[in-house]
């Protein structure tokens, strides 16, 4: 495990002076990853995309969709019953479908949450990562260069270095400790 510090940028017109900068103070190029970090939802963890299953305050969409139908098809079936005299016996089932169909949508709507509370992700940027574990550049230095060029935040991770790459980094995991 080892210890990374971190900065994102705006962009990448940024991480790249704070690479050139960190190269000068001493730090090796195979201590150095630069990452693209989507914006949240961009991430493709799912085969059909996204980064959830569901959307947050989707959680309780489905019981009021449910609900609202049977209550759009039961008020739906007692309207159509009442126009039988002029649509005839499709009336109710008419009725019924429409009523179902108004009252899923309604009751799907109202059951979800208007403020979720979505977990926290990382903002969208360039992320410039140092394995500050195996550098002589001290850890204050990395992050003070990182914020002198712009970092915001700038964090300190463990994390799995190899081959020159942060291996272990979740863009949806936000930072633990910013400096």
């Amino acid at each position: 495990m080892s210890t990374i510090i971190a900065g994102r940028f705006e962009n990448r017109d940024q991480a790249d002076a704070a690479v050139m900068r960190l190269r000068d103070a001493g730090v090796d190029e195979q201590e150095l990853s630069v990452l693209a970090v989507n914006p949240p939802g961009q991430h493709d963890q799912y085969p059909i995309g996204g980064d959830r299953d569901e959307s947050p305050g989707a959680k309780t969409a489905d019981s009021g969709a449910a609900k609202g139908a049977a209550v759009g098809g039961a008020v739906g079936l007692a309207v159509g019953a009442a126009t039988i005299p002029v649509l005839g016996p499709l009336g109710p089932i008419a009725g019924a479908g429409v009523g179902a169909y108004t009252g899923s949508l309604v009751g799907a709507l109202n059951g979800m949450d208007s403020n979720p509370k979505a977990p926290q992700t990382r903002q969208a940027g360039t992320l410039v990562a140092v394995n500050a574990s195996v550098t002589d550049v001290e850890e204050d230095a990395i992050a003070r260069i990182l914020h002198e060029t712009g970092a915001d935040p700038v964090e300190r991770a463990n994390g799995n270095w190899d081959g020159g790459n942060w291996s272990d980094f979740d863009p949806l995991r936000p930072p633990k400790e910013t400096m």
